[in-house]
């Protein structure tokens, strides 16, 4: 055999599995590309709604309310709610901030707060009953 022919072979052997490499190649960017398609929407075709749902809002210059309630604080950024909860005494304030905001049981406030946990669950009820009056009164 020819040194010349076996190196044009071993060329076109080559040449070939490149080419097979490349159309293979093609045919999975177009598989990749009709899966895409079939998630993908453009933002255009959103309706507004959708669009609203993905839009996120930074709120760096909003007006926060910080309460106090046992060396913790508690940011409240509704205006009418902030001014309502300051109208309030700061005893009443806490056990509502700290059942709302803490998430906590009136058990768990009246240990925190040395208190019957029935006195804790009346004032939490009599002072949302208050809450009410302010917020309603300011409208």
């Amino acid at each position: 055999m020819n040194p010349r022919n076996h190196e044009e072979s071993i060329e076109h052997i080559f040449d070939s599995y490149c080419k097979r490499c490349l159309k293979r190649e093609a045919i999975n960017i177009h598989k990749h590309l009709k899966w895409r398609g079939g998630r993908e929407i453009a933002f255009s075709a959103m309706s507004v709604t959708e669009l609203a749902s993905l839009a996120v809002e930074d709120k760096y210059f909003v007006d926060e309310y910080v309460f106090s309630v046992h060396g913790e604080s508690i940011g409240v950024t509704d205006s009418e709610l902030a001014e309502a909860l300051t109208a309030l005494p700061a005893d009443r304030r806490e056990i509502v901030l700290m059942s709302y905001f803490f998430d906590m049981t009136d058990k768990e406030i009246a240990q925190r707060l040395n208190m019957a946990r029935r006195t804790v669950a009346y004032k939490r009820t009599s002072t949302l009953k208050e809450l009410k009056k302010i917020m309603e009164s300011e409208e």
